[in-house]
């Protein structure tokens, strides 16, 4: 499979902190954390896709979300980081096949291992996230959504 590779700029985000049941569960910090980003409408200028990301804290065990501040500056009360851009590989798959998951996820870290010029950049708060990419009225309507999985490399020195 051919893979995007891409850069994402440097950004503030309001952060979900880090959820060890890893679930969405309606009181949970993640259920928590989508209400409140999800109410928030951005300005069109500021409708840029993705702005929030979910990745797997390997340190603490847990999934933590985030989400680019808008101007208004809301945070939600959550704790504001300093996000570092820089390449990702990217794939897409159907949110919930694992399996494709795994699969594709192999393959890209064959294609880095075997890449002349990048690396895995894998490191604390630096992880592979996703987005799931497929519109809300879309998703509701057809019931599954795509998720595009980001995994970091950085240019070999």
């Amino acid at each position: 499979m051919d893979f995007r590779v891409i850069s994402l700029p440097s950004f503030k985000a309001a952060v979900s902190g880090v959820d060890t049941i890893c679930d969405f569960a309606e009181n949970g910090i993640l259920r928590k954390f989508d209400n409140f980003f999800s109410a928030i409408a951005p300005k069109e200028h500021e409708s840029f896709a993705p702005r929030d990301f979910l990745y797997y804290d390997e340190e603490k065990k847990g999934l933590v979300w985030m989400w680019a501040i808008t101007e208004s500056g809301e945070t939600g009360g959550f704790e504001v980081r300093n996000i570092e851009g820089g390449y990702y590989v990217t794939f897409v798959y159907k949110d919930g096949d694992d399996e494709t998951h795994n699969r594709l996820y192999q393959e890209v870290l064959e294609q880095i291992r075997s890449s002349a010029i990048y690396e895995l950049d894998i490191r604390q708060d630096h992880y592979a996230m996703g987005h799931i990419i497929t519109p809300k009225e879309i998703f509701e309507k057809q019931g599954w959504g795509q998720m595009e999985v980001f995994v970091p490399i950085r240019m070999k020195k």
